[in-house]
């Protein structure tokens, strides 16, 4: 199938598993660069290692809001 995707940009949540996964390597196989996002820093690694040995570009973060934010001690 030719979704006319190459050379597009898509940015996908969630991953690194599951229907994140799916849709990330559906993009790249049909040639958008792909940028994802996940809570597991080494998971992102590995994701973005797989999907650039399907031919696209990738790029991986975890997003701030996945580390927890430190609390203030109260004196």
């Amino acid at each position: 199938m030719d979704l006319q995707l190459t050379g597009k940009k898509a940015l996908v949540t969630g991953s690194t598993r599951g229907i994140g996964l799916a849709i990330a390597e559906r993009l790249a196989l049909e040639g958008a660069d792909v940028a994802i996002c996940a809570r597991s820093g080494d998971a992102v690694e590995d994701t973005v290692k797989a999907l650039e040995s399907k031919g696209g570009k990738a790029w991986g973060r975890v997003p701030a809001a996945a580390t927890p934010l430190r609390t203030r001690s109260r004196h």
